[in-house]
């Protein structure tokens, strides 16, 4: 019985994170060509969260950072239920880190209206930290928990 719910559990989280894919590239590899004259390249680190920060409406610096913020909650969750040697802060921590960087490097390289950005890999790293420490911890030692000799 327990060999199915944790079946159960993997097979649920990666739907999830199929669905969450299909998201984080409908969000960020979407062309935007009416933004194409807005876009640049960010490689400075704080440079676009002081930017979102200066904005006249707060509405819109919390619309760009929480969104950011959420799209590497579910990497926090997911990714340790899915790839239990990935549990632990940093190695999570990495591979968000990695992953956003490519899609980052992608969304900067070959899409419209898109561009290079750290600061959402920070806060999508941040995110996925969040997720981590909320509920991927603990989920991922319930689904792969030892089995104990009784």
């Amino acid at each position: 019985m327990r060999f199915l719910a944790r079946l159960l559990a993997m097979l649920c989280a990666f739907a999830l994170m199929v669905a969450f894919a299909v998201v984080l590239a409908k969000l960020t590899l979407e062309p935007s060509p009416a933004s194409e004259a807005l876009t640049h390249t960010n490689l400075r680190p704080g440079r676009s969260l002081r930017a979102y920060l200066d904005q006249p409406e707060l509405r819109d610096a919390v619309r760009q950072i929480g969104g950011n913020l959420l799209l590497g909650v579910p990497f926090g969750i997911l990714v340790p239920v899915l790839a239990p040697r990935a549990r632990g802060v940093l190695r999570v921590l990495l591979l968000t880190a990695t992953v956003m960087l490519l899609v980052e490097f992608a969304q900067g390289a070959l899409v419209t209206g898109r561009a290079f950005d750290i600061d959402d890999v920070i806060l999508n790293t941040t995110g996925a930290l969040i997720g981590y420490l909320l509920l991927g911890r603990r989920l991922s030692r319930a689904v792969h928990a030892k089995e104990r000799s009784s």
